[in-house]
């Protein structure tokens, strides 16, 4: 289920890449399908098909990717969240595709484009539906099967899409490996959790469903009865469990991979716990990973999750037993900013067996007393905890110490502890002892929360925005229960206290609209989970914390390894002493793997002067041929030399590079010249070496050098990186992407530098995707796609190669002629220029020559005549084999 915030994003129209919309040109129809080349992230090509179906009796839009070989595969399907359809997985498809895998997509009953009403997962409506698609699967040549009619295949989705992956696996034992992401393990305890109604999310279920009417129409009569009456009744919990992947539990028996959001006040941390003891408890391995996001918004970690997703399926689908599938349980922490971008900071944390939500339980005793307080008539005003679709930002304020949850006097009872000696990370659930009474009978409805509290008392934090709704009814009442408040994983630092606190009511819930009076007493200690055996990674620092003290040392050791190896370094050559850079039969294969390659046999040679251009798509292998011209990454193939001499990481020759490679961090309190000069002073070489004012001038910074570094613009940031990567004049200057974020003004004067730079002298390689900016600051161009070397030589050589020609006039050009022109056989079209003095004439067919010939008889007062071709239009033309 989706976010309002990610739908509407999600509802955005989009602009399509250059690239992909260049060869999407080139669909056509097969077999009832449209099949289209899709641009993708590396090789091989991935082909699209996209067909209705009717696996259930229902119209199902699909989209089936594949790529290269006729070799068999395993299969791999992919749901969407609820409110979306197909198109918002096509990229992960796409992946996967790429990565070996046959991928179908659909959009799941009552979105998109299929047909049907919603009807929640039903055994008999959506899941059966994908049973159908396994069924064609099973018919497709290309698809691996453990026998007939059964194909190797794996299923993954978030939220609504991953409920169908559980459920599919429980139905259908043709399912092989799950990866189910954000999703619920009991729909009716997600939004009837202790019988306590969540409204809000209830609501936002059904408007991004398309209103009830979309829904099958029991579902709908069930909402509307439940949200009348503000209570859900035992016919709604049935209907909603039968349709959960709970009502499977003992039947799901396959590789389970379960990634739960601790953003996510929808499907929380429970439901994954759920999923973990039933599928273990059927002998099946399990992972669990808890992802920073979910249905609140925050970081899903998308790539990191497609990532780990992707392993999961290599081992239990591919079966390669040496591909690592992460550790049994994994968390990703977050604490503290970089001061450079203002980014939060993460770390994962792992074990190799999965804690629960109550393993290492530490008591922490409270103040004793009973706490009287109301429910209000309406229960209004509400208190305030999660809000659907801002949530996620309020968890991440949490995990840094911001506290934006609201309680309203004399509706909440506290108890607090003493501050705490040491540190204490709850991961996991606390449980509190308690005895609650309400009046005159009724239900007592009470949300639980634990605060971090502040050591002065004044700033309270609810670790990921979370409550815990309780419905206890009266024959609970008057005796101790143990309630359980929240999954969160939180650290509580020495000196603060702890805060439980009970509330009447709370935004997201719906409560009695009759008055009430509660009292709660606390009949024990808090108790915590400290998960003891999961273990916190380094964390992730800004590069400047440890780079600045560390680089003399890093370079030390380099030219230690260096001279240690300079036997088997090969010698230097003399022909290439004058040569910035070449490069021959370059080649590096894919972690993992034996025959796909990220760059493959690349030659190309750089001189002195020249401005070059290393363009391709996505995935194309530019950054990964940086990477090792920099010494970062060691070829499997070939050789990098520069003035003469051989690439090794250390490599003395390095000296004379400079790199601006993602971006750069400073110190934001001291100036950009401080920073500077603080940098050179690290790599240990003379203060006179630094040419600090020749890379000032050239980059252009004037009096802002005097400034904080933190009152820059992004402008400003990248200019002051490009003087750092020209600190010490190096001659080879390598730049990856410098006008990313920049506006058009900024990039005009990055532009400005790199000519600069390169006019005395000195090389220039750039890599970027604003081909206009190439054509306008580059003298050369290297042209890559899929790793391989397109095409290389000056821009004018490649631009003008076209069949595109420029015919300038001595007098303006009037339409009527223009028409003729268009007109003449073997013309394709011929339109013309804003000032009216000249044509831009496609050739189809005609020659050069015959189209002079035919202008002059036309009278038409040519003064010159040459090919005209934009670089975007050569750069699709290259990729796309001649076929843009």
């Amino acid at each position: 289920m989706e976010t309002p915030t990610a739908r509407w994003r999600r509802l955005l129209p989009r602009t399509p890449g250059r690239w992909a919309a260049a060869v999407a040109a080139l669909a056509v129809l097969v077999g009832g399908g449209t099949w289209t080349a899709v641009a993708d992230d590396g090789p091989p090509a991935v082909q699209r098909e996209d067909r209705m179906l009717r696996p259930g009796g229902v119209e199902i839009d699909t989209s089936y990717f594949t790529a290269g070989g006729s070799g068999k595969r395993p299969a791999v399907l992919i749901g969407h969240g609820f409110g979306g359809s197909k198109n918002d997985v096509r990229a992960q498809a796409e992946k996967l595709a790429a990565e070996g895998y046959a991928v179908l997509t659909w959009s799941a009953r009552g979105f998109g484009k299929s047909g049907g009403a919603i009807s929640l997962n039903d055994p008999d409506g959506e899941v059966k539906d994908v049973s159908g698609l396994i069924d064609w699967l099973a018919k497709r040549p290309e698809v691996e099967l453990d026998k007939k009619g059964d194909p190797r295949v794996g299923l993954t989705g978030a939220s609504y899409g991953g409920a169908v992956s559980l459920l599919a696996a429980g139905h259908d034992q043709r399912v092989d490996a799950i990866a189910p992401v954000i999703t619920y393990w009991n729909l009716a305890d997600a939004l009837f959790p202790d019988g306590v109604f969540k409204k809000l999310w209830a609501g936002i279920f059904v408007t991004s469903g398309g209103g009830c009417e979309k829904f099958e129409k029991k579902l709908c009569e069930m909402y509307e009865r439940v949200a009348v009456s503000g209570k859900p009744d035992a016919a709604a919990t049935e209907l909603l469990t039968e349709r959960s992947p709970s009502a499977v539990a003992d039947r799901i028996k396959v590789p389970s991979l379960l990634l739960q959001g601790q953003s996510d006040s929808l499907f929380p941390l429970g439901h994954a716990d759920a999923m973990q003891k039933a599928i273990s408890a059927n002998g099946a391995p399990v992972s669990v990973d808890w992802i920073s996001g979910g249905h609140d918004g925050g970081d899903n970690e998308t790539s990191r999750v497609e990532g780990r997703v992707g392993a999961w399926f290599d081992r239990y689908l591919k079966e390669e037993t040496g591909t690592g599938t992460g550790p049994a349980f994994r968390v990703t922490r977050t604490g503290g900013i970089d001061s450079t971008d203002g980014a939060a900071l993460k770390r994962g944390a792992s074990s190799d067996t999965y804690p629960g939500l109550r393993s290492g339980g530490r008591e922490i005793p409270l103040g004793e007393g009973t706490k009287t307080f109301r429910n209000p008539a309406g229960s209004a005003p509400p208190a305030i905890s999660a809000v659907p679709g801002v949530g996620g930002g309020l968890s991440q304020l949490s995990s840094l110490g911001v506290g934006l949850s609201l309680d309203f006097p004399g509706q909440f009872g506290r108890f607090e502890s003493a501050p705490l000696a040491t540190s204490v990370h709850v991961t996991g659930t606390p449980t509190a002892r308690v005895t609650v009474k309400a009046t005159e009978g009724r239900d007592a409805v009470l949300f639980g929360k634990v605060y971090d509290v502040s050591p002065d008392g004044r700033q309270q934090v609810l670790p990921s925005q979370l409550v815990a709704p309780y419905r206890i009814t009266p024959d609970q009442q008057g005796k101790p229960i143990e309630l359980a408040l929240p999954a969160v994983d939180h650290e509580f630092d020495a000196g603060h206290r702890m805060r439980l606190v009970f509330s009447a009511t709370d935004l997201g819930y719906a409560s009695p609209a009759e008055p009430a009076t509660y009292t709660v007493t606390a009949d024990g200690p808090l108790t915590v989970p400290t998960a003891p055996a999961v273990t916190t990674a380094a964390a992730t620092l800004p590069w400047w914390t440890w780079g600045l003290p560390a680089a003399a040392l890093v370079i030390a050791a380099a030219l230690l390894l260096t001279a240690r190896r300079r036997t088997a370094t090969p010698a230097p050559d003399p022909a290439l002493t004058d040569v910035p850079l070449q490069i021959t039969g370059l080649s590096k294969k894919y972690a993992k793997s034996v025959d796909r390659y990220a760059v493959r046999e690349l030659s190309f040679r750089v001189e002195k002067g020249q401005v070059l251009g290393l363009l391709g798509p996505n995935g194309a292998g530019k950054t990964t041929t940086l990477r090792m011209l920099m010494g970062l990454i060691t070829p499997d193939e070939g050789e990098i030399r520069v003035f003469g001499q051989a690439i090794r990481p250390g490599a003395p020759v390095l000296s004379r590079v400079g790199a601006f490679v993602e971006g750069a961090g400073f110190l934001p309190h001291l100036s950009g010249r401080a920073n500077l000069d603080l940098y050179w002073q690290a790599t240990g070489r003379p203060a006179e070496d630094a040419y600090i004012d020749e890379a000032l001038e050239i980059a252009g910074l004037g009096d802002a050098l005097a400034r904080a570094v933190r009152t820059y613009s992004q402008g400003m940031r990248q200019r002051l990186a490009i003087a750092q990567a020209m600190l010490g004049m190096p001659d080879l200057l390598i730049l990856d992407e410098p006008t990313n974020g920049l506006d058009p003004p900024q990039i005009r004067e990055m532009r400005d530098v790199m000519i600069r730079y390169a006019a005395g002298g000195r090389t220039v390689i750039v890599s970027s995707h604003l081909l206009s900016e190439v054509e306008q600051s580059c003298t050369h161009l290297v042209v890559m796609d899929r790793g391989r070397l397109v095409q290389a030589g000056p821009v004018a050589e490649i631009t003008g190669s076209g069949d595109m020609i420029l015919v300038t006039t001595a007098e303006e050009v009037s339409e009527p002629l223009a028409e003729k022109v268009a007109s003449l056989p073997g013309i394709g079209s011929a339109v013309r220029l804003d000032d009216g003095r000249g044509l831009l004439v496609r050739l189809d067919g005609a020659t050069t020559s015959r189209l002079v010939a035919d202008l002059v008889r036309l009278d038409v007062p040519v003064t010159g005549v040459g090919p005209h071709r934009r670089l975007e239009d050569a750069f699709l033309t290259l990729i796309s084999g001649g076929a843009a």
